[in-house]
């Protein structure tokens, strides 16, 4: 029996609704580029549509999803000679960070953290980060020398992950 004689059309959608986000974030936190995650994203899904499948519970289809997508990232590694780290220690990352399952929570508490910086401190991340910007354009664009947004960086990094674990406690 496949998922689709399990479920309708719609429910197997809904099902993709819920999951999709997570198991795209789950691949990018095991290494995987933004397009190979939707790619083995894609591939997941179409995966249970080959194996029966039961959902019982949301934890239970999160779990059983990531590890459909961890074998498919470990098939695109090993066949294309690509070297991975612990899988195993990944998916336990992800439960201690992630318990929402898909890392929804996270996000939220991140956008309100990013929201509290300084704009020269956002602006710093946002080139690192979002733009991949060497340390030395980071400093030129900001004012600093290279030590200087290389510390700006450092402090904003832990600053974030203080906030973020404060704001995660509180909900």
């Amino acid at each position: 029996m496949t998922l689709l004689a399990m479920f309708t059309e719609t429910e197997f959608a809904a099902l993709v609704s819920r999951h999709q986000a997570g198991v795209w974030r789950y691949l990018r936190l095991l290494g995987c580029e933004p397009a190979l995650a939707d790619d083995l994203t894609q591939d997941t899904f179409l995966a249970v549509l080959e194996e029966p499948f039961d959902d019982y519970a949301a934890s239970a289809t999160a779990a059983y999803l990531r590890t459909i997508a961890r074998r498919k990232f470990a098939q695109h590694c090993e066949h294309n000679r690509l070297r991975y780290g612990d899988l195993e220690a990944a998916e336990a990352v992800w439960c201690e960070i992630a318990p929402d399952e898909s890392g929804e929570a996270q996000l939220k508490a991140l956008d309100h953290c990013l929201d509290k910086l300084a704009p020269r401190t956002r602006k710093a991340l946002e080139l690192r980060y979002a733009d991949e910007a060497s340390r030395e354009a980071i400093a030129r664009e900001i004012g600093l020398s290279e030590d200087g947004a290389k510390n700006l960086i450092q402090r904003a990094k832990e600053a974030l992950r203080e906030c973020i674990e404060r704001r995660l406690a509180h909900e």
